[in-house]
């Protein structure tokens, strides 16, 4: 008789969990004022201030998560504890903190903002903010997934922030994967194939939060995958086209006729070695511990990119990773970068936009 599969024992979140480096903070303040300053350079080229990442949009979405019922005991956490159902707005992007053309290759986001979610917050002084953010990028790690990793980054970047061409050849190089800082700076001159080369439809992507959250007893990453049949037919498929808003035809296009479905999904944490929180270039074996379903996205048909959803979603919305409840605390030295990153970036786009930070109480108030 063949032996039954044991069941897995998930790492059971704690306070303790997380390992802050002795110059954590020093190095904190210096990549935020670093991003400050790139942002006032891409903002000096514009004259109009964007996101210090993932500052072009490609379309905005209006929807609902709908959590599954029956959920095992340790999938049912946090936003995901019952059945029910959260409006959704998702804004689709690409992770440059600059306006580029859609020909340079780049990794992509899916940023999610639930609305209606209770609980304990994590940012206080946010008034009656009830909406939960995961942020998604279409890779399952970053390749700077470490605080130390990341100032390497931020330092070169910002020395070359007045090049576009360099700019341009390090986004490239990272979205073919480059895994070291050295790759992403000391780009041999790369053909114009290699830099245009064709890349993958948006809505065929898998999306992953690439760090680790709290969720709930437990700690997890979280991921987005297409559902229906019309966007898994576009995984893996290959778009070619000479606009520079190619990725904004792609999503406008597609849900001017239908709707689409992704199934949002949560990989376990069962050994934190094998699993690390504080490095997250590191990828979680699938084979330890499989992403799991917890409910789907549900996007019907509509305008996608209406001049009043995109000034609203790029210019009023913000979304942040610590925007939400304690039952998603996010984990890890990246994740503790983007607390005073996020709210640095959010607050010098409002200021130099003269617009106001609101977070919708109801999904009525993103414009058609």
């Amino acid at each position: 008789m063949p032996q039954a599969q044991q069941p897995l024992q998930y790492v059971r979140y704690s306070d303790q969990i997380e390992t802050r480096q002795a110059d954590e903070e020093e190095l904190i303040d210096k990549i935020v004022a670093s991003m400050g300053r790139v942002n006032r350079k891409v903002f000096d080229r514009h004259r109009h201030a964007t996101r210090d990442a993932h500052a072009k949009s490609h379309g905005v979405l209006k929807g609902e998560l709908i959590v599954y019922d029956g959920l095992p005991e340790p999938l049912r956490q946090g936003v995901f504890a019952a059945a029910r159902r959260y409006p959704v707005v998702a804004r689709l992007s690409s992770a440059p903190g600059d306006i580029l053309s859609d020909r340079v290759p780049s990794p992509r986001g899916m940023a999610l903002k639930l609305i209606g979610v209770d609980g304990p917050r994590l940012l206080p002084g946010r008034g009656e903010a009830r909406t939960q953010d995961f942020l998604l990028v279409n890779h399952p790690v970053i390749p700077f997934g470490h605080v130390h990793a990341y100032w390497e980054v931020q330092q070169t970047m910002e020395k070359h922030a007045d090049n576009p061409e360099l700019v341009r050849r390090a986004v490239a190089a990272l979205a073919r994967g480059a895994g070291k800082v050295a790759d992403l700076l000391h780009v041999d001159h790369p053909t114009l194939e290699a830099v245009g080369s064709p890349d993958l439809h948006p809505l065929g992507d898998t999306y992953y939060s690439m760090a680790a959250l709290r969720y709930g007893d437990y700690v997890a990453k979280v991921s987005a995958a297409p559902l229906s049949e019309n966007v898994k037919r576009l995984a893996g498929q290959h778009v070619n086209g000479d606009g520079d808003s190619l990725l904004r035809d792609l999503v406008v296009d597609f849900f001017a006729a239908q709707g689409a479905e992704y199934e949002l999904r949560v990989q376990l944490c069962t050994d934190v070695q094998r699993m690390p929180i504080e490095d997250a270039s590191v990828v979680w074996p699938e084979s330890d511990s499989p992403y799991l379903p917890v409910g789907k996205l549900v996007f019907p048909a509509q305008p996608a990119y209406s001049p009043a959803r995109r000034v609203y979603a790029d210019d009023v919305l913000s979304f942040n990773p610590w925007h939400g409840i304690e039952a998603h605390r996010p984990l890890g030295s990246i994740m503790r970068v983007r607390i005073k990153a996020y709210e640095m970036s959010s607050r010098f786009r409002h200021e130099m936009n003269v617009r106001e930070r609101v977070e919708p109480r109801s999904i009525d108030e993103i414009p058609d």
